[in-house]
């Protein structure tokens, strides 16, 4: 059948073996069509009494085709000589019956009733009505045809060119539609105040919503919508009810009209009748372990009313639950609540199957692989034989993808069977793998007060040396730095979060506080936080060795100087969080420590120590503001200033620093004549000394000891904030801060929270602005700034 019920007919397949097999069958169908052809049937025989057969000449045939008409051959289904060849020969001699003359209908019919006797022909009882097969004594015959009395319907068809045709018209598109008439309507929705009044859901507010009444915004095409929009509001009503307990609530629908000339009202009348409440409480269960863990974690007790979301919620919580305390199998049933509308009690019962108690079995892999099942279980945090916890799997599947060597990577627990003492199984962990692309390229671009533009791009393959053995080559071209760099870094290097990085870089710097020409090579061993795994202690320790050409101002001479420094030293840091994020903190604080042991060793071997300690806190003062601030001190012990690398000393001010001062603007300064100051012979006469540019400026050298503090008001309301902030520091020559001379910067900031932290745009100015300082900074970034 198709879709408006007539059936469908399917075109027959055209082959050789088809033709091969239906011949013979076709054959005897084709005989048997034209021997029942011969034999006139009822509807003939009775046409035959009242009028004679036309003849040729009154008979109508097909019309002729056009002249020239290229009309389709039909092809024949089996050729003349297959038909001959498959069709058996008929022949009286075989069959005398072929012969004889052929019985009449009602000789057949009494034939195939099994009548003793036969009437002989021609000698049966005069026929009734003078009709031959009434004679036969059949209570049922066949009605024959209508004699055909108007001789119109035996005539040809007329030519198709013979007909007037009239051309179809439409309706002027120029002319207006005609206009839409609209039934206006309000909505009157009463008795649910008893309900919200019962319940935190706040049913009225959510009705309008949802209501379809309330989305036609009061207009409706016909009555007939109005209707449908009022029906499924008034399901709706129910359904709300239903979900806060109120099982048999009475809700009425109806249109009335206040006046003639006002619109409609669509008033929909509810009574909740009584609120059903958990009358017991029936865990379907086999023992578990601890006992009442399914009951504690269901949470439901009786006389609590029946809310949908607490029952739905509190079957989440089991589903969740129970993999966590080592049942990864857990199977939830379907439910049953039978009510009792005498007493408006509930029976729920919950059939839970948590399958067996398990522990950690081996760890499998499959797939297209990145790396083995050994790397695999240096990252995984739990060992085979330690209870099953959901958590330590998803936690797995984290850390797989913050490889980035994946397309896709599932983990997922499989039952062994296999029994691990204590009536507790091994659960297989598998792990499938689908490799991804190895290599990225990445580029960069962009501005920072103090340190012009700039445009990095780099290239990486993450797997060149398995398992996770990346090598990485950037190139940084900026106004004011340029650089090129290579780095091997081994990711979780035999313990989860542990890194091993060798790097070497080229480096040339041209920033206010000096100019530098600077090789250096480094290994270092991290620990670190990720935003999958956030660690209260990280650590880190390594050595470097650089080479560097600088430009420094020499105070003796007053004048700048190029020196070459060559530094080598240990590295050492230290780290505590309990900050509850990394890069959007809300509370916790922060305390960290750098120690780094150098020497250098331009004229023989002259040991210092670098050394800074950083701290941070955070409070929430309400759900939407948070107040922050932070410290920071360093100090440089054992080595004179003009003795140490300007690349290594302290310096203040920027994003990072203190906000309001450029990169690197505060501590000591020294003015040197500037070079873009026209000699006297160059200056023509009369010339305004105010046009003229500064004869020197003011360049920082750097300093020994730092001191930084921050305050900051943080204020989100969605997806987006604000903040208001003071920030103060100082370097120092000495090697102890001074605590005198504080610097002071305010500002304003905006925040746009993204799911991988605040971008951030903060803009500040110094107080108190001094020779050669920025009169406002701009700072763009992602994460607070502290």
């Amino acid at each position: 059948m198709n879709p408006t019920g007539s059936l469908v007919t399917k075109p027959f397949a055209r082959s050789r073996w088809a033709g091969r097999v239906c011949g013979r069958a076709l054959g005897l169908a084709l005989g048997f069509a034209l021997a029942a052809h011969s034999i006139p049937s009822a509807a003939q025989v009775a046409g035959a009494a009242t009028r004679p057969p036309p003849s040729d000449e009154e008979m109508p045939g097909p019309p002729e085709p056009p002249d020239g008409a290229d009309l389709p051959q039909p092809e024949p289904v089996i050729s003349q000589e297959e038909f001959e060849r498959e069709m058996p020969d008929l022949s009286p001699e075989d069959d005398p019956a072929l012969d004889e003359p052929l019985e009449t209908i009602g000789e057949f019919e009494r034939r195939m009733d099994g009548a003793d006797e036969d009437p002989p022909r021609g000698t049966s009882e005069p026929a009734p009505l003078g009709e031959e097969d009434l004679a036969d004594g059949d209570p049922i015959e066949a009605i024959g045809d209508a004699p055909i009395e108007d001789t119109a319907l035996t005539d040809p068809l007329s030519p198709i060119e013979s007909f007037e045709l009239e051309a179809v018209t439409f309706e002027d598109d120029d002319e207006p539609a005609p206009e839409l008439i609209e039934i206006s309507y309000r909505i009157e929705l009463a008795g649910l105040e008893q309900a919200d009044a019962e319940t935190a859901a706040d049913l009225r507010d959510r009705f309008f919503e949802l209501s379809a009444l309330e989305a036609g915004d009061g207009d409706a095409a016909n009555i007939a919508q109005l209707n449908a929009r009022l029906t499924e509001d008034a399901e709706l009503a129910q359904r709300l009810l239903a979900a806060q307990g109120w099982f048999g609530a009475s809700v009425r629908p109806r249109l009335d009209r206040d006046d003639d000339t006002g619109p409609l009202v669509a008033r929909i009348e509810v009574e909740p009748g009584q609120r059903y409440v958990f009358e017991e409480i029936i865990v379907d269960a086999p023992p578990v372990d601890p006992p009442n863990l399914i009951r504690d974690t269901l949470d439901l007790e009786p006389g609590e009313p029946i809310v949908a979301s607490r029952v739905q919620g509190a079957e989440a919580r089991v589903a969740v639950k129970l993999p966590q305390e080592g049942y990864p199998f857990v199977e939830i049933g379907e439910r049953d609540i039978l009510l009792d509308r005498a007493t408006g009690g509930g029976v729920y019962t919950l059939p839970v199957d948590p399958g067996p108690l398990s522990v950690f079995g081996a760890i499998t892999t499959s797939g297209d692989l990145a790396f083995s099942e050994e790397h695999v279980a240096e990252i995984a945090r739990f060992e085979r034989g330690e209870p099953y916890d959901s958590r330590m799997l998803n936690d797995l599947r984290q850390a797989l993808v913050a490889t980035g060597l994946f397309d896709t990577v599932a983990v997922y627990p499989q039952p062994t069977g296999e029994g691990a003492g204590e009536g507790r199984e091994y659960a297989r962990v598998v792990v499938e793998q689908d490799a991804g692309p190895p290599r990225t390229i990445a580029g960069n671009a962009g501005f920072g007060t103090g340190r012009g533009f700039s445009v990095e791009g780099s290239w990486t393959h993450r797997n060149l040396f398995p398992p996770e053995g990346a090598l990485s080559a950037r190139a940084l071209a900026g106004t004011q730095e340029q650089a090129l760099g290579v780095t091997f870094r081994r990711s979780n290097a035999g313990r989860r979060d542990r890194s091993f990085e060798l790097s070497a870089d080229a480096l040339r710097s041209d920033f206010e506080a000096f100019e530098a020409f600077t090789g250096r090579v480094a290994a270092m061993v991290r620990y670190i936080s990720t935003p999958i795994w956030q660690k209260r202690l990280t650590y880190g320790y390594g050595v470097q060795f650089f080479v560097s050409n600088e430009q420094d101002f020499d105070l003796v001479r007053n004048e700048r100087d190029r020196r070459t420094f060559m530094v080598a030293g240990l590295k050492g840091e230290v780290g505590f969080d309990t900050s509850d994020s990394l890069l959007n903190p809300t509370e916790g604080f922060r305390l960290t420590a750098l120690v780094e042991p150098e020497a250098s060793l331009n004229n023989g071997f002259e040991p210092y120590v670098r050394a800074q300690i950083d701290g941070s806190a955070y409070f929430p003062a309400s759900e939407s503001i948070v107040l922050a601030g932070r410290v920071r001190v360093g100090t440089i012990q054992g080595i004179d200033r003009f003795d140490l690398a300007p690349s290594r000393r302290f310096y203040a001010g920027g994003g990072g620093s203190v906000r309001g001062f450029g990169f690197q603007e505060l501590g000591p300064r020294v003015l040197e004549p500037n070079p873009n100051f026209p000699d006297p012979e160059d200056i023509e006469p009369g010339t305004d000394p105010e046009d003229l540019p500064d004869p020197f400026r003011s360049r920082p050298i750097g300093g020994r000891s730092l001191v930084e503090a921050a305050a900051e008001v943080r204020y989100r309301f969605g997806d987006y904030g604000v903040a208001a902030f003071v920030d103060a520091g100082q370097v120092y020559t000495q090697s102890m801060p001074q605590f005198d001379d504080i610097r002071f910067g305010v500002g304003i900031g905006g925040r746009y929270y993204t799911n991988f932290g605040p971008v951030r745009v903060d803009i500040a100015m110094p107080i108190d602005r001094r020779r050669g300082e920025s009169s406002f900074a701009v700072y763009v970034s992602i994460g607070q700034a502290f």
